[in-house]
């Protein structure tokens, strides 16, 4: 019993920090409102913005529960949730919608606040898949950047030819 009770101690300690209160308040307005992907509408800087938003969660995983699969899962989620979002054309926004890593990000917080064994071990179990694909979306970032930015100097070395003809 003294077990359960030093738990749900530790439970209501961390629910009580400020930092999972902003993430409980920035999973509620980034989803429920879609300000993802109205922000993400903002050309090159708008899923810039929205990844800032996962800082608290990072903050949380690494400083306050101090779990490195954690981070590396919530890390890997909004990694994903920044590459999905550059995709041109309106695509990417669309897709905010329905992704909602902030809800993600949440799920896996409150496993780990709340002692869920099965988030717990799922978590930890996919460390090392989490690292890699953080690796590979990093590198699928800048790529999608890099031809994002050639694409646009193409279209605009393409227009100022027509008007200097």
């Amino acid at each position: 019993m003294d077990k359960e009770l030093k738990r749900e101690q530790r439970r209501q300690r961390l629910m009580a920090n400020k930092g999972y209160r902003a993430m409980r308040t920035a999973t509620r307005y980034m989803e429920r409102y879609y300000l993802d992907a109205l922000i993400g509408l903002i050309p090159g800087w708008g899923d810039t913005i929205t990844a800032v938003s996962s800082v608290p969660f990072l903050y949380f995983s690494i400083k306050v529960i101090k779990s490195v699969p954690l981070t590396l899962a919530i890390l890997n989620n909004t990694l994903r949730d920044v590459l999905l979002g550059l995709l041109p054309f309106f695509v990417g926004d669309i897709i905010d919608i329905f992704h909602r890593s902030n809800t993600q990000n949440m799920a896996m917080i409150q496993g780990f606040v709340d002692g869920n064994e099965a988030i717990i071990r799922k978590v930890n179990r996919r460390a090392w898949q989490s690292a890699i694909a953080i690796v590979v979306l990093l590198a699928l970032i800048i790529g999608l950047i890099w031809l994002l930015i050639s694409f646009g100097s193409y279209l605009t070395s393409l227009l100022l030819s027509l008007f200097n003809s």
